[in-house]
């Protein structure tokens, strides 16, 4: 007797995204550092100066955007974001403040006008500071 015929190949599965994602494209380096200074969208204070921090993907739950009262008194709330700026120094930021601890993490917010939180820092390691992409205007 004859052997069946085999079943014909899958298709062969999609391309993996590349490392910076068309929403970042634009704002990053062929080495992967932040092409433009990163500013607070509400006050234009600048946060970071160009070359400052490394793309990273890390999805983190930041809560929303709020005026401080609004976010005191609403007490939750969050988002998940997947693109950041990642400083691992706390000195290389231009200008930034942080939350109080909320567990073993703080959220940094604009030093300014205190808008935030625009990033995340986990009391863990001390040298990893998160920005979010979407949370920062860039100029």
């Amino acid at each position: 007797p004859a052997a069946a015929a085999a079943p014909p190949p899958p298709p062969p599965a999609p391309a993996p995204a590349p490392a910076a994602e068309p929403r970042s494209a634009e704002l990053v380096c062929a080495q992967g550092r932040n092409l433009k200074a990163v500013v607070c969208p509400r006050c234009g204070s600048r946060v970071l100066l160009p070359g400052a921090a490394t793309f990273a993907l890390r999805e983190l739950l930041l809560p929303v955007m709020r005026k401080k009262a609004a976010a005191a008194a609403a007490g939750g709330g969050g988002e998940l974001l997947r693109e950041h700026w990642l400083v691992r120094d706390m000195f290389s930021f231009e200008n930034v403040g942080f939350t109080r601890d909320v567990g073993n993490v703080k959220f940094l917010v604009c030093a300014d006008c205190e808008a935030g939180p625009i990033g995340w820092h986990c009391l863990d390691d001390k040298d990893s500071f998160y920005v979010a992409l979407e949370r920062v205007a860039h100029e």
